[in-house]
């Protein structure tokens, strides 16, 4: 078995989850590899892709939002989209690269490569070499998912089948593993180790703030509000993505504040939701599902119009979140709740009963199996 984990920078969440799956992989001793799909129409058209994204989330919100209910309206499993002929354009140097590398498992938490694959397999005919694995990585079928033709659907949760099934996709396809996301937000260290590892105040409530690799949203109200509602003890913490305005405005305002930090792009995500007492962040699905695996009280912030808001819903519905319809309010209701140890704790249990925090490594096992490989790579049931 060799694999080739696809995906595209639409967007950490898709990455994150590929990467969770090749950590798997790679402990079983399992030729794996990672690539951006969107490469293989050309440096510049990957480049151009990820900067359209941030401009229509964040910049033009309402034309993200018309175009998902457009897809949602066009959608078809008999028709294909405008979307599926924009990948359809470099599907055969994809195919090329595939089996000149000899790659056998293709995986693939992003739309893109699945309708790229789709077309590819169509027109040279059906592989039975190479097996095909879709993963979803929000609470909710995207649109022009019913449009590909993987072998199966990893989806985020076994109460999605019946979505996925009315739309197409058939019911044997789909496996209800959840999102994947790392081994790290399983294993988290105390409070205690990681405010200390961190260099955090031991004392106080440290509430964490994630504004999603964009910065989307109105973060700056949110802090606002924060600030003005905090004991003084307590300290807020901003991963501020790759947002450089967003961080810059936000360091100037509260750059006389000891109890504001804004914080670069870090890789220790893990360790500051293991320090934290109160996560604000967007819907994001693999966000969430990080937050939930940790187990953290949550409080959503406004989504990016579409899937987010589906999975905004899915947690609310489930007990494992909290949202409101201005920054304002939800900041009241949040500290409301952080002031509530039970209620905490509850939200807490809801994440761990609802959310499967071994995803990455289900998703594994059950490819190996289907490759035939799973007592080769020596699996262990833990």
């Amino acid at each position: 078995m060799k694999v080739l984990i696809l995906s595209t920078g639409t967007g950490e969440g898709h990455n994150s989850a590929g990467k969770a799956v090749l950590e798997q992989f790679r402990k079983r001793g399992i030729p794996c590899e990672m690539a951006d799909v969107l490469g293989f129409a050309s440096e510049r058209a990957a480049s151009y892709g990820k900067r359209i994204y941030v401009w229509s989330t964040v910049k033009a919100t309402k034309v993200f939002k018309g175009a998902y209910k457009a897809g949602r309206a066009i959608t078809s499993s008999r028709r294909k989209s405008p979307v599926y002929y924009a990948n359809a354009l470099y599907a055969e140097k994809l195919y090329h690269y595939i089996v000149d590398n000899g790659y056998d498992t293709i995986v693939m938490p992003h739309l893109f490569p699945a309708e790229a694959l789709t077309y590819m397999l169509r027109k040279h005919g059906c592989r039975p070499d190479i097996r095909t694995y879709f993963v979803g990585t929000d609470y909710t079928c995207i649109p022009f998912t019913e449009e590909t033709e993987a072998d199966y659907y990893f989806i985020a949760h076994e109460e999605l089948t019946e979505e996925y099934a009315k739309k197409g996709i058939a019911p044997e396809k789909l496996v209800p593993t959840g999102i994947p996301v790392s081994d790290r937000f399983r294993s988290l260290p105390s409070r205690e180790e990681a405010r200390e590892s961190l260099g955090m105040n031991p004392e106080g409530h440290c509430i964490l703030v994630m504004t999603g690799s964009m910065g989307y949203g109105k973060i700056e109200n949110l802090v606002r509000a924060l600030v003005s509602g905090m004991d003084g003890g307590d300290n807020v913490y901003i991963l501020g993505g790759s947002n450089e305005k967003l961080k810059a405005r936000l360091r100037e305002a509260y750059r006389e504040d000891p109890r504001v930090r804004v914080l670069d792009y870090t890789d220790r995500t893990a360790e500051y939701l293991a320090a934290a007492d109160l996560l604000f962040t967007k819907p994001g699905g693999l966000t969430s599902t990080e937050a939930a695996v940790a187990g953290i009280p949550l409080a959503h912030t406004r989504p990016i119009p579409g899937c987010e808001d589906c999975n905004q819903a899915f947690y609310n519905a489930h007990g494992m979140s909290l949202s409101a319809d201005s920054e304002e309010k939800l900041v009241e209701a949040a500290m409301e709740l952080l002031s509530q140890p039970k209620a905490c704790r509850q939200m807490i249990e809801r994440q761990h009963q609802v959310i499967n925090g071994n995803a990455a490594r289900d998703i594994c096992d059950f490819i190996l199996r289907q490759g035939g490989e799973e007592e080769e790579a020596g699996l262990r049931r833990r």
